[in-house]
Formats: C-alpha cells, structure tokens, sequence
C-alpha cells in the first residue's frame, strides 16, 4: 500500500504513478526527485525525510483547506461518482455540451451615459459578445433608456441580464416590455437579476419579497429567469470560496420557499433561478469552486423535491473585483485571463471578464475590447472549450471539489438554521471578518503577493485616467492597504547604503527597494563602495536623509557593518535599517517574511 501523501514518512511506495511520455514511477522516486530540489534551495534540510515534501509544499486555503502538491489516486479513491456532464449531481457540467462552441461571453454595462452605453452594446456584440449584462437603475444604465439601449439588438439572440438593486421590479417590467415590443421570444439565459438578499447585503437596497414574487410571475410566461443569485456579493466583502459557496446555498433555497409560497410548484421555481460567482487567478480553487458550486446546488434541488434538468444549476462567472488593483492596473489583464480562463474550464455557462481599468472608474473603448477578446481567444484560438470538464478525472482537482463542496455545506447547514434573514447575514459577515483578517496578514508578510502593488511596484507610476462611476459598488480590494499608502507618497526617500559590489548588494538592494516603493517610498542607491568613506560621500551627496537602509551580504556586515551604523548616524542618519539579520546597531531589520505594511508605516512616520 502506498503512504498517505498527507503523512507520508519517506518510505517508497507500491503503487505507480503515471507521470509524462507514458513512463511510470512510484510515489518514492517522486519525493527522492522532489527533496533533492528543496535541499538545494534550502527549503529542506540535509537530514530530512524525503516524504517532508509533502508538508513543505502542501498549502493550506483561507478555509483550512489542505491542498497537496501533487494529485495521487489515493485522493480521489474514496470520492463519490461524478456523473456525466449534463446529468445529475452536475458537477461536470449543467448541460451535456457546450452551446456555441464554447461559454457564452457576457459584457457589462453600467455607465449611465445612454449614448455611450449604447455604442459600447453595439461595438461588443458585433466583436464576440454573446450576451448583455446591465447594470440599470441608480447608479447604472436609466431604466426608462432601456429600450433605446437595446433597440439594435435581437433579443432572441442576445441574453440580457439585468442588475438593479434598488428598482428591480421597474427593471423587470421594463425588459418586458422590450421583449413584448420586439415580438419575440427572450434568448436563453434572459434573467431579470433579481436579488433582494444579496442587495441588502450589499447596502444597496431593501429586501421586497413582494415585489420579488410579482418579478417571478412577470417572467413565468416569457419563459426568462426571475431571481440571480449572486454570491459576488460576499467575495466583494472578502468571503472565501466556501463563504461563498454557503451563502450561494442559502440564498438560493431561500427564494426556492419564497417562490413555492408564492403558489409555483418547486420545479418551476427552480427553472427562475440562476448563479453568479466570482472568478479569481487562483486557478485550481476556481474550478473546483464552480463545479462544488452545481453539486451543492443539485443536492438542494435534489432534497426540494426538483427532478428534472432544473436541478442543473445555471451559472455566471464574473472575474473577481477584489483581486484587482488600481496601481499597475495592466497587470490585471493577467489575473483576468487566468480567471476566464478558470472559469471557463469549471463548466460556467456566461463568463464576464471585467476590463483591466475597473477599479479605476468606468471603462474605455480599449479596455472592453481586451475584456471581451479574452474570452474569444481563450475559446476560439486556445480551444478551451472543445473537452467539457477539462479537469475532472484530476485527483488533485476532485478532491479539491470535494472539500469545498464538503465545508460548504456544512457551514450551509449552519446558516439554514438561524432564526431569521438578519440572524444568517450577521453570522456570515462573521465568519467574513476574521477571513478578511486572516487573508490581509498574509498580504501583509506578501505569503500571498500582489503583482505591481506589494511586489515589484512602480513607485513613480502614473495612472490612467477614467470618468468615475455614478454609484461604485464596495469592494474590499485585496491591494487596499498597500494602495492606501501609494495613494500619498512618502515625504523624502530612503538611502540605500550598499556595501562593496554590486554582487555584493545587489540582493538585498532590490529587496529593499522594491518592499519601500510598496508603500509609496522612493529610494536612493549608494553605488559600490569599498568602505564606510564611499558611503558617506554619496549619502552626502543624496542629501543626507533621515531615513538609511544597509544593503549588502553577511560578510560585509561583520566587517564593517556597525562601524558604518556609526557613521551615518554622526552624519545625520535618524533612524537606520538593515536588510538582513545581522546585528549591527540598526533600529530595524528586514527580511522575507517581514509585516511588509507594519515596517512601511512605521518608516513613513521615520520619514516624516
């Protein structure tokens, strides 16, 4: 028998794993392979086991989920059947294939400039748009332009999906109408969107079940979706994939009573329901994500009394706004093709990818046309698309499935039985506080780094410029602190001493520099030098600033390290800091693992 990968103790193991070009290779020869890799790069000492691979590479998710470096079937032996795509319990896939050669592209649409908006809705379905997300009402597209805004467009066939927190039901009745007006029948996927649980959540707007209701029997008979579960609504307050999951779960069995209260039979309050979630650029967890998502949600259906394909849950992925930032904001073109990419691959029926510039303001020509671009490349040119459930049969991503799905619902039962709507949210936001707490303490010591914001930032950067929006959603942006303190720049610069060559230096240099320009701190290099004279000329020649950080190796340190500690204080240095763990005299050190944001402000208030 082979050893658990969760404790395995070194010893090779029986079984064989597949690994490339055919060949096969037991457990054993991977850990040997894996731990002579760590030993050189001094992750794993000389006398170490070889099975401590396992637990020094292993991660563990904000939900305590264990994830394993590599996917054995010992993970997945115990799992249940995953069915066929399209069949129950729909974990790989709602449908048995694919319609239109791939995920359905969704645009959205939120400026409340008609003209705009409507130029922008022509422009993306005649260049690989699908499908129409609108933001309408306070805060988005008016609702009485509608109709102007979806003149050009076949409605049957282009969905359109509305957001309107905070006048859903004139929404609604105006989508009707425009539906009416045309003479046709909605596309598939046509939703009304409303969501009174997630805009109370949100703050933007009153939970109405009443008015909920007379949404669902407006759009009984034209054959379109009622009700959106969107669970974006807490992974932009900072929940977690198995928050999310749980709340997607409530919500949904919430409106399922609401409507078979209301006089529907529970099948067709299924058929009024679809999904929204978030797509993140943690690519194994999104997938997993999405196809726990349809499982879960067959199970609610399932123990409802739902028989047919209504038990199939419609899904909507939308790239992740949290994870975005503001600083550097192209880089997001990267976490966005990672997210469609994922969501894609998780089985998502629509997928929106937001434009790079969102967290910016409202989104230009340029940054639509790369939103919508990506999916068409991901589908047309990279062939996502062509094998439904890409990743199912990997142990790693089933077994990933499988404890979402687990955890989920798990803490779904928790929130099903509060005593009320209020009750539910409050214990929610709950569990989201100390996961916000938990996940900012990571992107504090950058275990979890932001490209462009905590790593390799451009301190001198200047940002695109873009027209606010008439009402942004809250966000709880993952960059938010580090960007909080780009948003004013320090005051002076840090010197940085390096000491002897640029070999020497160069490490702890870049190191340095790169941790102070995430919080907005700008720095002055030294050059090599060959003792604490050079050092102190160019510290003069840089304005003697209060603020000086050693750079240099272990050996420099011990030679001469504390003498220039010394020096520069003489020279007019205030506070000095060292990159390393040498103890030389400073007032700080810094190393990997640093509270990057504690250092950054203590030294701001150095520097001021």
């Amino acid at each position: 028998m082979a050893s658990d990968p969760a404790t395995s103790s070194g010893t090779p193991a029986t079984i064989e794993v597949p690994l490339s070009e055919g060949l096969e290779h037991t457990q054993g020869e991977w850990e040997a392979a894996t731990a002579a890799v760590l030993r050189r790069s001094r992750r794993l000492t000389d006398d170490a086991d070889d099975g401590d691979v396992w637990a020094t590479l292993a991660t563990t998710t904000l939900d305590g989920i264990r994830v394993t470096p590599l996917g054995t079937p010992a993970l997945s032996a115990d799992l249940g059947d995953g069915g066929l795509p399209g069949q129950a319990p729909f974990t790989r896939g709602a449908t048995a294939t694919r319609e239109l050669d791939g995920w359905d592209v969704r645009a959205w649409f939120t400026d409340p400039d008609v003209e705009r908006t409507a130029r922008d809705v022509v422009t993306d379905l005649e260049n690989g748009v699908n499908s129409l997300w609108i933001s309408a009402g306070t805060g988005g597209v008016p609702i009485d332009a509608l109709a102007t805004v979806l003149e050009p467009v076949f409605v049957d066939l282009a969905a359109v999906t509305l957001d309107a927190p905070f006048e859903p039901l004139e929404a609604a009745r105006a989508l009707a109408a425009v539906i009416a007006d045309k003479g046709v029948s909605a596309a598939p996927g046509t939703s009304f969107g409303a969501d009174p649980i997630g805009a109370a959540f949100r703050g933007r707007g009153v939970v109405d079940f009443d008015a909920t209701v007379e949404i669902a029997h407006l759009a009984q008979p034209l054959g379109v979706r009622a009700l959106t579960v969107d669970a974006t609504a807490v992974h932009d307050a900072g929940a977690s994939d198995v928050q999310e999951l749980a709340y997607s779960l409530a919500a949904g069995a919430q409106y399922l009573r609401l409507l078979v209260e209301a006089g529907l039979d529970v099948e067709q309050a299924a058929a009024l329901i679809d999904f929204r979630y978030a797509a993140t650029d943690e690519q194994f967890p999104t997938i997993a994500k999405l196809r726990a998502a349809r499982r879960l949600w067959n199970r609610v259906a399932e123990l409802s009394g739902v028989t047919t394909a209504a038990a199939g849950q419609l899904q909507h992925a939308v790239t992740s706004r949290p994870m975005m930032s503001r600083y550097d904001p192209y880089v997001n073109m990267l976490r966005t093709t990672v997210a469609s990419f994922a969501a894609g691959t998780g089985g998502a029926a629509a997928v929106t990818v937001l434009p790079f510039d969102e967290p910016l303001g409202l989104p230009e020509p340029f940054s639509r046309r790369i939103a919508r671009n990506t999916s068409s490349l991901l589908i047309s040119e990279s062939h996502v698309a062509a094998v439904t459930d890409p990743a199912g049969g990997s142990h790693a991503v089933e077994k990933l499935t499988d404890d979402l799905a687990r955890a989920a619902w798990e803490l779904f039962g928790e929130i099903d039985a509060t005593p009320s709507l209020e009750a539910a949210l409050d214990l929610l936001r709950g569990r989201i506080e100390q996961t916000v707490s938990d996940r900012a303490l990571a992107i504090a010591r950058r275990q979890r780094p932001i490209t462009g914001v905590s790593e390799f930032p451009q301190v001198a950067e200047t940002l695109p410029d873009r027209r606010p929006y008439a009402r942004p959603l809250d966000v709880h942006r993952y960059a938010g602190e580090f960007e909080a303190l780009r948003d004013e720049p320090a005051a002076a610069p840090v010197f940085l001493a390096s000491m002897g060559t640029v070999a020497a230096f160069t490490a702890r240099s870049t190191f340095a520099a790169n941790l102070l320009a995430a919080g907005g701190v700008e720095t002055v290099v030294a050059g090599p030098s060959e003792g604490v004279d050079d050092v102190l000329a160019a510290y003069s020649s840089a304005g003697s600033p209060a603020v000086v950080c050693l750079v240099g190796n272990d050996k420099g340190y011990d030679a001469w390290g504390a003498e220039l500690v010394a020096a520069l204080r003489d020279a007019g240095a205030r506070h000095v800091v060292l990159a390393g763990t040498a103890d030389v005299g400073a007032d700080t050190t810094i190393a990997v693992g640093v509270d990057a944001l504690a250092f950054l402000r203590s030294i701001r208030q150095e520097i001021a």
